[in-house]
């Protein structure tokens, strides 16, 4: 489960502080915009991290599946398949066009990353019915948490979003200015004029 610790340093305890996006109204555009992409950033990651727990889902479904249907093929073999299923079936969620990468997962990510590394867990075929049941529920518990504070950042983003768009629509903030301070600010790394 993801907990949110009021007063703590990780990005998401900021982003999702009861005054991170209060009175967006009198924050400087520079401010609003910095919090906006903070909080994309969590998002992103968020996203990440839920794709490599239905990604397990997937893979521990194929094989309670084949277990009941006396399939012979193992699921290492169907993975290629398992996977496309997933990206290729029906969206489910507030799925959005994101041009960040995920960053480094921080430490309030530790279990659910765990679970989808554990090694244990990754040869779904040595597990017992038992034990794939247990798992199935832990990684979509995980997922459930995941899904939830993503949903409570996009709401952050969202209200990011609609303060700088309202005060482009109302002429308090200017495309020329937003122009003028990334060229003072120069090209990001990696980037050429």
């Amino acid at each position: 489960m993801i907990e949110v610790r009021p007063g703590g340093r990780r990005r998401i305890d900021r982003v999702l502080a009861a005054d991170y996006a209060r009175d967006l109204d009198r924050l400087p555009m520079p401010t609003l915009r910095e919090r906006r992409n903070e909080a994309a950033q969590e998002e992103t990651d968020l996203s990440y991290l839920r794709r490599l727990l239905h990604a397990r889902i997937d893979i521990v479904k194929a094989e309670q599946q084949r277990r009941a249907s006396g399939g012979q093929t193992r699921v290492v073999d169907q993975l290629t398949a398992i996977l496309a299923d997933n990206a290729l079936g029906p969206a489910t969620g507030l799925g959005r066009y994101q041009k960040l990468e995920p960053s480094r997962a921080g430490e309030y990510r530790r279990r659910a990353e765990a679970l989808v590394g554990d090694a244990d867990l990754s040869d779904v075929t040595s597990l017992s019915d038992d034990k794939l049941a247990e798992t199935l529920e832990s990684y979509r518990e995980q997922e459930r948490s995941v899904s939830k504070r993503r949903r409570e950042v996009q709401a952050v983003v969202d209200s990011f979003n609609a303060e700088i768009a309202r005060r482009y629509a109302q002429g308090a903030a200017s495309v020329d200015e937003l122009l003028e301070s990334e060229r003072r600010q120069g090209p990001p790394s990696g980037e050429e004029d």
